[in-house]
């Protein structure tokens, strides 16, 4: 039976991802005993800045930013353990002690050679008709998982049952590589002893993630649970097949670390205050990125890939799309980030639905196909030219932006319980605190 006195909240993208979850994860596990990744991989990065230092990481939680915080991979990840043991490093050099803080599920997939070979191969082979995949292998191997084919963490764990299992999806693998894709093979020699190499580090680490959030919670103890990606990103729910390829919802929070979804208390979907994508997809609210309102939310928001570098597209907020991930999340409260980019905007719009077929519709379609014929229908907000940078409390913001927020709030039908006004950790109004509601 579940400690009632422990709370436990889920931080959830409401778009397409980059909505600034990395920075509220950190700032809210001030109030946790252990943060928790429940899927994704190494694709996704959150970028901190905590006294003015940046910090990027991509699969270890925010949390570890935060000394004496226990933090988790759960299940739902899939692990490139390569890439963590890069990301360990990066962090010890900086004095952040990581590997007595960290457990990784034993039951994680692991992302290998192969995985990636495959994952830049087909992109090739797509051509205009690409995903736009960060090519680090992430969906390749959630295709094993699911294809019950998966090199899990604890199969590292056994020299010879790692040899076995790597032997025979090299045999799958290197004949898709080399007989359909037109790629050079993975070696089979060279793949194990790389992975052997690494084993020792990954030993301690290595634990019942599942078993470890239950005590917590027992103790009375409260969890943080950072989703990666965005809700519209998602691979049910998102603009298939233009979607990672997780599960990216707050339900998954209790799938991906094994825990009860009894144990989930508040969800907090993370809102950027206008709207981006990266990749390839659907964007109704898009805007040219070359001049104009456009080009001023791409520069001035710094909208390039934590991860890949790569430049967002970026469009005014969309409601309708919101109203969707509200829908699919169970959202509690909004915390609505990167209001500051608006500063100096004279107007502002906002998407209240889309023109379809010849009808108004005022949620965003499942899948891509709708979605790509959707034409926005925009209302017209008053913007402000006084600064909002680093407000922390509503009699700081304009007018304007006061009546922006609560706009949204109306449109969308959740309030906006947090509102971050830059990339500090201390930048940040908070209305209504998802830890201590009850």
């Amino acid at each position: 039976m579940t400690n009632k006195t422990a709370r436990n909240v889920v931080v959830i993208g409401t778009q397409w991802g980059d909505e600034g979850k990395g920075k509220i994860v950190d700032w809210l596990t001030d109030h946790a005993q252990g943060v928790v990744r429940f899927q994704g991989g190494h694709n996704a990065g959150h970028t901190l800045v905590i006294g003015g230092k940046k910090t990027a990481l991509q699969l270890i939680p925010s949390g570890i930013m935060r000394p004496g915080v226990a933090c988790y991979i759960g299940n739902g990840v899939v692990v490139s353990v390569p890439d963590v043991m890069r990301e360990i490093d990066k962090l010890q050099a900086v004095g952040v002690e990581v590997v007595s803080r960290l457990k990784i599920s034993e039951a994680c997939p692991v992302i290998l050679p192969y995985h990636v070979a495959i994952d830049l191969a087909r992109e090739v082979a797509r051509g205009a008709a690409k995903i736009g995949t960060t090519g680090k292998g992430i969906g390749p191997a959630y295709e094993d998982k699911v294809a019950r084919r998966a090199i899990r963490i604890a199969d590292l764990l056994s020299e010879s049952r790692f040899a076995e299992k790597l032997e025979a999806n090299l045999d799958y693998h290197n004949f898709v590589l080399s007989n359909y894709l037109n790629a050079e093979k993975v070696e089979f020699q060279k793949t194990f002893d790389d992975a052997m190499a690494l084993v020792p580090r990954l030993k301690p680490m290595v634990g019942d993630v599942s078993s470890a959030l239950y005590a917590t919670c027992q103790a009375g103890g409260n969890l943080l649970f950072e989703g990666a990606q965005g809700s519209l990103l998602d691979v049910d729910h998102g603009t298939y097949p233009f979607v990672t390829s997780s599960n990216c919802v707050a339900g998954n929070a209790a799938a991906g670390s094994g825990v009860g979804p009894n144990m989930l208390h508040y969800i907090l979907g993370i809102t950027k205050a206008y709207t981006t994508r990266v990749g390839s997809g659907p964007f109704p609210s898009e805007l040219s990125t070359d001049a104009g309102v456009g080009h001023h939310l791409s520069s001035v928001g710094c909208e390039f890939g934590t991860v890949t570098g790569r430049a967002r597209r970026c469009g005014w907020f969309d409601a309708a799309l919101l109203r969707r991930s509200v829908q699919i999340n169970g959202v509690s409260g909004m915390c609505l980030t990167k209001l500051d980019v608006l500063d100096g905007l004279e107007s502002l719009k906002i998407c209240t639905g889309y023109e379809l077929d010849g009808r108004v519709v005022d949620i965003f379609p499942v899948g891509a196909e709708d979605a790509s014929r959707c034409q926005p229908v925009y209302e017209e907000i008053a913007g402000w030219k006084e600064s909002t940078v680093g407000a922390r409390a509503l009699d700081e913001l304009p007018s304007a932006a006061l009546a922006y927020i609560q706009r949204i709030q109306a449109l969308v039908g959740v309030p906006v319980d947090m509102v971050s006004t830059g990339p500090d950790r201390e930048e940040t109004i908070v209305l209504r605190h998802p830890f201590n509601l009850q």
